[in-house]
């Protein structure tokens, strides 16, 4: 399964190409642009289960930083301040990671 399974993939290249510049992204911005902010409950449980690479059932900083290339490969890596500022907006209970509520909450906020 893939990102485009779920998102249109001229939204996904669109919510990609906005935030090119690094420092540039914005999860929530970009879970619009992308589309994944009007995806059902199912859908958005589907799509953390591609970016919790390691079925952890957690998506840890390592797994952020190649954030954006689960969606288009090639796409740049996440920094280190969008990291932080990913699990600043995501992780709820203060564990350093992002569960799979704790993202369906986030996408859909």
């Amino acid at each position: 399964m893939t990102m485009s399974d779920f998102l249109n993939p001229s939204d996904i290249a669109a919510a990609v190409q906005d935030c090119q510049a690094p420092d540039s992204f914005n999860c929530r911005k970009f879970f619009q642009l992308s589309g994944m902010s009007k995806k059902s409950s199912s859908q958005i449980k589907d799509m953390f289960q591609i970016l919790d690479h390691d079925k952890s059932g957690f998506i840890e900083k390592e797994e952020l930083c190649y954030f954006l290339q689960r969606f288009e490969p090639g796409a740049r890596l996440l920094t280190p301040t969008e990291i932080e500022k990913f699990l600043a907006t995501g992780d709820h209970d203060g564990d350093g990671k992002v569960g799979a509520e704790e993202f369906q909450e986030m996408v859909q906020s």
